[in-house]
C-alpha cells in the first residue's frame, strides 16, 4: 500500500490556520469535531483528516466551517474564499428565477446565461453541488441588506468575563440583534472598515468597572484576531472568555489589566492567547 503523499505547504498552512480558529472557538461556541461532522454531512474521521492537515480543505467543508466559527473563510483559506467568491459571483449576474425553480435548476440558467468564461471543471463543480443534496450550501453569501442608514448587528450568545473568566452557556438576554445607525456609530467614533464583522456580546463582572459595568451590552469588531495596538480585547485563555484592557508587555507577555483599581494587572504568555475580537464601544444603559 503506497503512503499518502504529503500536502503541500499552502494547503497544510490552510489546514493549520483551520484547526487554530476550531481550537480557539469551539468551547466559546460549544462546537465539537463531531458537530463539525454532522453539520458538513461527513465523518468524524474525515473532519480530523482536514484538521490535522491530511486532506486538503475543499469548498464544502470550508463553507460549513465558516458559518459555524463564524469567520470569513479567508481567515484560514483565501483560496477558497476566492474560489466561492468567483463562483458566486457568476451567480449574483443572473436574472432571479422563479420560486419553483430547483438549485440545479438556477444553476444551469446561469451557466447558459453568464457560464462561457468558467472552465469544465468549474461548471461540473457548480452542476454537483447543486444535485446532490448533502451538498446544499447552507451558508448565507447575501450580506445584511440596509434599511436607510441602519445595519443589522448580530447578538452573539456568549459573554465574556471582566473577572474570573466565562464559559459559554445559557443565560438570558435583554438585547437580541440590533439596529443602528452607521452615522450614528461614526459620530461616536466607533471605526470598523466592514459592518458585517460588529458583533453584540455581553460583559460579565465588575473588573472592568467604571468602563464596563456587568451585563453592559458591547460592540466588538470580530476581523480583529490580531493585537493591533492597546485597548479592550474580547480573548480566549485557558480555554475561558475575557474582556480586558491589553498591552503588550514584552516580546513574549500581554499585560492584562482590569479598570477596576481592586484587580492587580497579570502577564499572560502571547501564545496561549486567542484573540476573538476588539471592543469597540459600550453600549451602556443607565437608569433615571
Amino acid at each position: 500500500m503506497s503512503k499518502k503523499k504529503e500536502l503541500s505547504p499552502e494547503l497544510k498552512a490552510e489546514c493549520d490556520a483551520a484547526k487554530a480558529l476550531f481550537v480557539a472557538k469551539k468551547n466559546a461556541l460549544g462546537l465539537t469535531q463531531a458537530s463539525l461532522a454532522e453539520a458538513a454531512d461527513i465523518s468524524a474521521a474525515a473532519v480530523a483528516m482536514y484538521l490535522n492537515g491530511t486532506n486538503p480543505l475543499n469548498a464544502k467543508f470550508a463553507v460549513v466551517l465558516s458559518r459555524l466559527l463564524e469567520v470569513p473563510i479567508e481567515k484560514f483559506s483565501r483560496r477558497l474564499a476566492n474560489e466561492i467568491s468567483e463562483l458566486t459571483s457568476e451567480t449574483d449576474r443572473v436574472e432571479a428565477p422563479t420560486q419553483s425553480a430547483s438549485a440545479a435548476d438556477m444553476v444551469r440558467q446561469m451557466l447558459a446565461k453568464q457560464g462561457k468564461g468558467l472552465s469544465d471543471e468549474a461548471r461540473n463543480r457548480l452542476l454537483a453541488a447543486a444535485e446532490e443534496p448533502s451538498n446544499v450550501i447552507t451558508a448565507d453569501f447575501s450580506r445584511p441588506g440596509l434599511v436607510g442608514d441602519e445595519i443589522r448587528i448580530a447578538h452573539y450568545d456568549i459573554r465574556g468575563a471582566m473577572g474570573d473568566g466565562q464559559k459559554a452557556a445559557d443565560f438570558p438576554e435583554m438585547l437580541k440583534d440590533i439596529r443602528v445607525s452607521q452615522r450614528h456609530l461614526r459620530e461616536l467614533g466607533v471605526e470598523y472598515e466592514d459592518y458585517n464583522y460588529l458583533k453584540l456580546v455581553t460583559g460579565w463582572g465588575q473588573s472592568m468597572e467604571p468602563t464596563i459595568k456587568h451585563r453592559d451590552p458591547l460592540i466588538v469588531d470580530i476581523s480583529i484576531r490580531d493585537f493591533v495596538g492597546d485597548g479592550i480585547y474580547l480573548y480566549s485563555w485557558d480555554d475561558l472568555l475575557y474582556i480586558k484592557r491589553m498591552q503588550v508587555a514584552d516580546a513574549d507577555n500581554f499585560e492584562i489589566i482590569s479598570d477596576n483599581a481592586r484587580h492587580t494587572p497579570k502577564r499572560i504568555r502571547r501564545e496561549d492567547t486567542h484573540i476573538l475580537a476588539r471592543v469597540l464601544l459600550v453600549w451602556n444603559a443607565h437608569l433615571v
